[in-house]
């Protein structure tokens, strides 16, 4: 019998960041292959050296798994996906793979330069200047999707689960407008109910915290 693993994420953070913070990634596989996971939380305001020493970047998620803790979206996933259906056997263990890092390595980068600009610094200009490779790199995705349903085989993987994550926030800004393909494709992903049920619980954890805050001002 599997045990139940802990996901670390912050205690609280500014509402336009709600809906996007990583545990989200995570949620979203536990519940894609019912894995049962309690939550704990870190200060996001004063990291403590504990966080740093389980996160030397003192970032989340963090996983605990028995005496394992690993940190990492990336190599969470491919962690808990092992031996389910989200990461295939064969070829397409190592497209999905690939495709996983990708989104990692290639989009989320990219996503990122655009994303701090327009809502951290909010600095209009420079979020203008790193739209323009960010939808590059979006039309490429979609290039490299073509006309398959899904990254990696014929069924939803752990790499789809990592890159619709990675396409949700400009998805959400307009930005997939012009690319009809990689919207449909985002869709289906977002479509489905283990997502839907990890979102409900992440924006409740997010609802939470700020009933916490508001109560101690």
């Amino acid at each position: 019998m599997s045990t139940k693993i802990t996901i670390t994420t912050y205690d609280w953070v500014p509402e336009f960041a709600h809906g996007y913070v990583r545990d989200i990634r995570v949620r979203w596989l536990c519940e894609e292959i019912g894995r049962d996971y309690d939550i704990e939380t870190v200060p996001v305001r004063e990291k403590s050296p504990e966080h740093y020493s389980r996160q030397p970047f003192g970032q989340v998620p963090i996983l605990t798994d028995g005496e394992l803790s690993l940190f990492e979206s990336g190599a969470i996933l491919l962690y808990l996906a092992e031996g389910s259906p989200l990461l295939p056997e064969g070829h397409n263990r190592a497209i999905a793979t690939q495709w996983l890092i990708a989104s990692l390595n290639s989009v989320e980068p990219y996503a990122m330069k655009w994303a701090e600009a327009k809502f951290f610094t909010k600095d209009e200009a420079l979020a203008a200047r790193c739209e323009k490779p960010l939808r590059e790199r979006l039309k490429q995705v979609q290039n490299g999707l073509g006309d398959r349903e899904w990254l990696a085989g014929d069924s939803f993987s752990v790499a789809d689960l990592m890159m619709s994550d990675v396409l949700r926030a400009p998805a959400n800004n307009g930005l997939l407008d012009d690319l009809p393909g990689l919207a449909s494709y985002l869709e289906r992903s977002t479509s489905r109910p283990a997502f839907g049920r990890a979102m409900a619980d992440h924006m409740a954890h997010w609802r939470a915290a700020d009933e916490r805050l508001a109560a101690s001002e």
